[in-house]
């Protein structure tokens, strides 16, 4: 691990806003260094308000898009809201079909099936469109580079509106209007929101021309900020806004679908790491093990005992991804050992029969132990499919595009993306994009990181600042949770390990140079060989997060250790 300390803003910029909100200098550190340099700014960011939302109409296309569902209503055309089959693209679609339904009829919703159709819009889809007599498709969470797919549409007289968050090719599909902020034509404000983001300022949009206020769509804020935490985009401007709404939903009053899998799991209320870990595996598991269809069926239904009922099924799926997650990652380890491959910048482990639905999350848990850019291939009817996943700061995108003349298709972000290829293509692949990321990454993207924010003294951990450090919430990517560095701790002898293979660490911790000092409960998960280094009274340093535990109704601050050196 490397434990890098973030750059020091100006001292001139610290005091000036330590003054302005009378806060220590530390926490003004935090907020210069998330960006935040004047009151007014410190204001929006702890004070979030539905009325920070951008206006809708500033987004590229946005008028076409309106004008054309206002004709399909006027002319009583059926409407197909067609998604992809993660969590951001069902949200999405449960969204924007529940939103419409609300009002009109001749609305109905498409995910695509992951493994006869694969990702994105589909001939398929468009043959069902065409088949049941839909003249409208709005597409969520895809369609930016499906060109060929819109003009087979448009052959049969069906019109596209493409909301879409991922970055668009360098020709752009012929549709009615395409909603992506990441357009370079585009000059909406944000360019960050997910797909179930863009679907929001579409009702947005729409509910403006219903003369409906912000304040009426909040209850759809349970999906978006769902999708938000889900796919893991920056936690920042309007997606900050839409999540700490759409957080209050979910423990208010979420949707039947959203309660019964909060039901599920008995737990009172959810923070946004409880939305990544509770939430979105469960709504992914339907796509991934049986048909993406059933997490809209769940999300859209607004009988809770039915919803309940889509809700245990979904819980037998999210069992099966597990224990299928569990068996391909050990085969995957199996397969790198073998091939002792350790010396390469890159993990590519191909097995024709891996389930498709889980080789995201394989690679995933594959970064974690070899920390490298990583494929995961399986079969898929007569080519390889693959999902990559990537190292804190290398732009796994950038390196397919670089080793796209061997691929039939790829998309996705600078960490997470998929991609086909022909079978006799991969073994010069796999070597293209080792030689490219060879090629381009930096030393240091190699070594994993742990990102220090400031450096403070146990003294420095007061009610008061645990109470600001929860303002801070909900935490993401460009807002974590701050992770600060303490030198010169001692255990106070009760140090010992916990879990079933004593894989965790159990400290009470206080400075050595504050002898008087009360000591801290500190629990690090995955730090149990560790010990070592806090026996004997010897002085070690810890890199953690400042929490709050709740046992038997009793608050107390502990610190949840990131490393220890």
């Amino acid at each position: 691990m490397r434990w890098t300390i973030k750059p020091k803003p100006s001292e001139d910029k610290i005091k000036h806003l330590a003054q302005a909100l009378n806060v220590e200098d530390f926490v003004a550190q935090l907020l210069v260094q998330r960006g935040i340099e004047t009151f007014e700014e410190a204001k929006h960011f702890f004070r979030p308000s539905l009325e920070h939302l951008h206006d809708p109409y500033l987004m590229k296309d946005m008028d076409k898009a309106i004008e054309r569902i206002k004709n399909a209503i006027e002319n009583q055309e059926r409407i197909l809201v067609f998604g992809d089959y993660d969590v951001d693209g069902t949200t999405a679609v449960s969204l924007v079909s529940s939103y419409l339904k609300s009002f009109y009829p001749n609305v109905a919703t498409y995910i695509p099936d992951r493994y006869d159709e694969g990702y994105g819009v589909s001939f398929k889809g468009i043959d069902f469109a065409d088949d049941n007599g839909f003249s409208l498709i709005i597409a969520l969470d895809c369609g930016i580079k499906s060109i060929d797919h819109v003009a087979y549409a448009k052959e049969r007289n069906i019109d596209f509106i493409i909301c879409d968050h991922h970055r668009p090719g360098e020709t752009l599909p012929e549709a009615v209007a395409i909603l992506d902020p990441k357009r370079t034509d585009c000059n909406y404000p944000y360019d960050e929101l997910c797909g179930c983001g863009i679907g929001f300022k579409l009702i947005q949009a729409l509910g403006m021309n219903r003369e409906q206020t912000i304040e009426d769509l909040a209850p759809y804020l349970d999906l978006v900020a769902t999708a938000i935490a889900a796919d893991i985009v920056p936690m920042t401007g309007e997606n900050r806004v839409l999540a700490y709404f759409g957080l209050q939903v979910i423990n208010n009053n979420p949707r039947p679908g959203i309660k019964a899998l909060i039901h599920q799991v008995k737990k009172q209320t959810l923070d946004i790491t409880d939305v990544v870990f509770i939430v979105a595996p469960r709504i992914n598991a339907a796509g991934r093990i049986k048909h993406g269809n059933h997490a809209v069926e769940l999300l859209s239904e607004f009988d809770f005992e039915q919803a309940q009922q889509f809700a245990s099924e979904i819980e037998k799926y999210n069992a099966d991804r597990k224990d299928l997650d569990k068996h391909i990652t050990r085969e995957a380890f199996e397969q790198i050992e073998q091939n002792q491959e350790q010396e390469r910048f890159t993990t590519v482990v191909f097995q024709e029969n891996w389930h498709k639905g889980v080789i995201g999350i394989v690679a995933s848990r594959l970064i974690e132990t070899y920390y490298r850019p990583t494929l995961v291939f399986t079969k898929s009817g007569d080519k390889y499919a693959a999902s990559a996943r990537s190292v804190k700061g290398f732009d796994v995108y950038n390196a397919l595009e670089a080793c796209s003349e061997h691929l039939e298709q790829f998309g996705g972000h600078m960490y997470a993306a998929g991609m086909t290829l022909k079978a006799e293509n991969y073994a010069v692949f796999k070597e293209a994009f080792e030689k490219q990321v060879q090629k381009t990454i930096h030393p240091d993207q190699r070594i994993p990181e742990i990102e220090i924010d400031a450096e403070i003294n146990f003294s420095d951990i007061t009610p008061k600042l645990t109470r600001i450090l929860k303002q801070f919430e909900p935490f993401g990517p460009m807002n974590m949770t701050p992770v600060f560095l303490t030198k010169n701790v001692i255990d106070t002898g009760y140090a010992k390990k916990l879990g079933a293979a004593d894989e965790h660490l159990k400290l009470f911790v206080k400075q050595s140079r504050s002898p008087g000092a009360e000591g801290i409960a500190a629990i690090g998960f995955g730090l149990g060989n560790k010990i070592d280094l806090t026996t004997n009274q010897k002085p070690f340093q810890i890199a953690y997060c400042i929490d709050e535990n709740e046992w038997n109704g009793q608050i107390s601050t502990q610190l949840r250790l990131k490393s220890i050196r």
